[in-house]
């Protein structure tokens, strides 16, 4: 092999080994509240169900950028969740979201809310039948 091919080979391994290496960083796993109270301060994946036997604080009125409320996730683990945003039309239907943010104490500072969609489900009759009870007690 000539000289110039090796350097090629190594340039192009270089360049792979280096996209990579950027590319990981990018890719996100979704994290326990128990995990993300041990990684304060640091951006994360939250995935959780809304704890619908606790109160949703939003007032549109009052201020329709803060939404409060608390999620469980799939261990049992319960945080507060603080969204700096309107709330989301289909919150309370949505079976899980992910949400992501920081934790900042015991506290979830959201900065963007993923729903499962809902109207995946409309045809479900259980699905149609949980949302139903839902706004029966609404009322």
């Amino acid at each position: 092999m000539k000289k110039i091919h090796i350097i090629t080979l190594v340039v192009i391994a270089s360049a792979i080994a280096y996209m990579l290496i950027t590319l990981s960083k990018d890719l996100t796993t979704y994290d326990t509240v128990a995990s993300a109270k041990q990684k304060q301060g640091k951006f994360i994946h939250l995935i959780a169900k809304l704890d619908r036997s606790k109160e949703i604080q939003y007032d549109p009125i009052t201020d329709p950028n803060y939404l409060s409320f608390y999620a469980v996730d799939s261990l049992g683990g319960q945080t507060r969740v603080v969204y700096h945003n309107t709330k989301p039309p289909e919150l309370e239907m949505s079976e899980r979201i992910v949400m992501k943010g920081r934790m900042n104490g015991d506290v979830f500072e959201c900065k963007e809310i993923l729903l499962k969609c809902p109207s995946k489900y409309k045809d479900d009759p259980l699905q149609q039948e949980k949302a139903l009870d839902y706004k029966l007690q609404d009322q």
